[in-house]
Formats: structure tokens, sequence, C-alpha cells
């Protein structure tokens, strides 16, 4: 009798984050097809795909803070969630070119001078771009200590997509402060965390 294969189990972990990481895009796409976005289902996806983005982006955010209390369950998945980060924004981008723009530069153009919203999200998928063209393990070997460094363009990436979301719905701000105190709160975190990493390299120097 041959034992279980239990190397099986953490690609069944893997495989249930993947589907759950593309269920809110399956959700509107069968939203999308059966007619129930409302009278214009392309703001709904834009809306959507931009939400969906920041909301993940606060999970790879906490990340860091859940494993130091113990709970990895994030951590281990960091990668493939802020891969579903840059593939959500890439979709928000996508419909808006489509959709406002009609991939006309010029358009493009008046938009970026026009809406400083526009400004914020185009920033924060610049700031983003990097970061997933240099998510593998090949690229981190290759760049070392730069690797971090260049990772830590989350936290303005975040930022950037905070304001784009508050400029962009001045009506309605209650789910744009709720953002905010999540944003600040993990950055606050972040901060803390690294003055007492300075801390103890002051004290114990290399």
């Amino acid at each position: 009798m041959t034992a279980p294969n239990r190397s099986a189990a953490p690609w069944v972990r893997y495989g249930a984050v993947v589907v759950l990481c593309l269920l809110p895009a399956m959700v509107m796409t069968w939203q999308l097809n059966t007619g129930q976005l409302g009278p214009d289902p392309a703001k709904y996806l834009m809306q959507g795909t931009g939400e969906w983005s920041l909301r993940v982006l606060m999970l790879v955010l906490l990340a860091a803070p859940l494993a130091q209390r113990g709970w990895h369950v994030l951590f281990r998945y960091r990668r493939l969630l802020g891969l579903t980060v840059f593939a959500y924004a890439c979709l928000h981008l996508l419909l808006f070119a489509q959709v406002y723009v009609g991939w006309d530069p010029v358009i493009l153009l008046e938009e970026l001078s026009e809406r400083p919203y526009i400004i914020a999200g185009f920033s924060a998928w610049l700031l983003l771009l990097p970061l997933a063209l240099t998510s593998s393990d090949a690229a981190r070997r290759y760049l070392g200590r730069r690797w971090r460094q260049l990772h830590r363009l989350v936290y303005p990436a975040a930022v950037l997509m905070w304001l784009h979301i508050v400029w962009l719905v001045r009506s309605d701000l209650g789910e744009a402060v709720v953002y905010a105190v999540a944003i600040t709160g993990l950055l606050v975190w972040r901060v803390r965390r690294y003055r007492k990493q300075a801390r103890r390299s002051l004290r114990y120097p290399l």
C-alpha cells in the first residue's frame, strides 16, 4: 500500500487561493453576461476592478504584520496577491483606455492634464509595473538588496491608489475613509518596525 501523496496539498491550497483571487473578476463577468450591471456596465467594471486592486493590496500590506503575530497564511501567498493587484490594475487601465479614451493618445493627454485622479491612478500603475516585472525568484536573486528597496514602491502606490479613489468619488467618501484608516495604520506599523531595525543595527553593528 502506497503512502498518500502529501506534496499535493500545497498545490491544492495554492489553487484555492488562485480561485479566490479570480473570483471577483468571474463574478463581474457573470454579471456582465447576465445584464446585471445597470445602464453603464463599463463604469461598474472600472470601479470594480479598481476597488479590488486596492483591496487585495491591503491584504499584501497586511501580510507582514499578521506574520509577525504568527499568522503566516497571507505572507505565504504575498507574491500571488501582488500579481493579482497588478492584474486588476491592468484591467482597470485597459477598460479606461478602451471605453473613455478609445486608445487615442491626444484624448489621453487631455485627460491626464485635466483630471488629477487619472494622474494619481496612472502613477500608481507605473509604480506597480516594476514590482510585477521583478516578482520572480530569479529577479530577486539578481537584484539582491536592491529588490527589497525597489519593492518599497508598494507604499507610495497604495497612497496614490487611495488618492485616485478619493478624487473619483467626491460625493461618497465613506469607503475612502475606511481605506485611509487601513493604509495609515499599515504604514505606521512599517515606519515603527523600520525604526526598531535601525536602532538595533546601530546598537549591534555588523
